[in-house]
């Protein structure tokens, strides 16, 4: 019997992305950040999320793409305490969609390479692809430098 999983949804880029609910603490609007010398052109900067301090990873910059236009603010995927405290910013929040594991695919090999190490597998929508996203490498900034 195949697992259903729920995805929490969001898009960067208009790429359609999703991550298992139990990885998601909560998602949220926009907060301001405090910038962190010195830290990883992927590091936004730090949140303060009622008292806890949380970085914020930028997407965009994660994969390799332009920067959202002047007045787009992203939006917060807080991963849960286990990931550490981190949250991923993404242009917009989708649906959270329940899937069987046996739709899940192997990521096909002409997917961007900027993707392909931080995907599991890609889920075949009506006329759309659902990029699972793996979360302990998608916060593993050692493997993809870029700064």
């Amino acid at each position: 019997m195949s697992r259903v999983p729920q995805l929490c949804t969001f898009t960067v880029a208009k790429t359609l992305l999703g991550l298992e609910v139990e990885h998601v603490q909560e998602v949220l609007r926009f907060h301001e950040m405090a910038r962190v010398p010195l830290a990883s052109a992927q590091i936004e900067g730090l949140i303060n999320l009622r008292g806890q301090i949380v970085t914020a990873i930028d997407m965009r910059r994660r994969f390799d793409l332009p920067p959202r236009d002047l007045g787009d603010l992203p939006m917060n995927v807080v991963l849960t305490p286990n990931f550490g405290s981190v949250s991923l910013l993404v242009d917009d929040i989708g649906d959270v969609l329940d899937l069987d594991d046996q739709q899940l695919e192997s990521p096909p090999a002409t997917l961007d390479p900027a993707y392909h190490d931080l995907i599991r597998g890609v889920y075949k929508l009506d006329g759309r692809l659902l990029l699972l996203l793996d979360p302990e490498k998608a916060i593993d900034l050692g493997r993809s430098e870029t700064a």
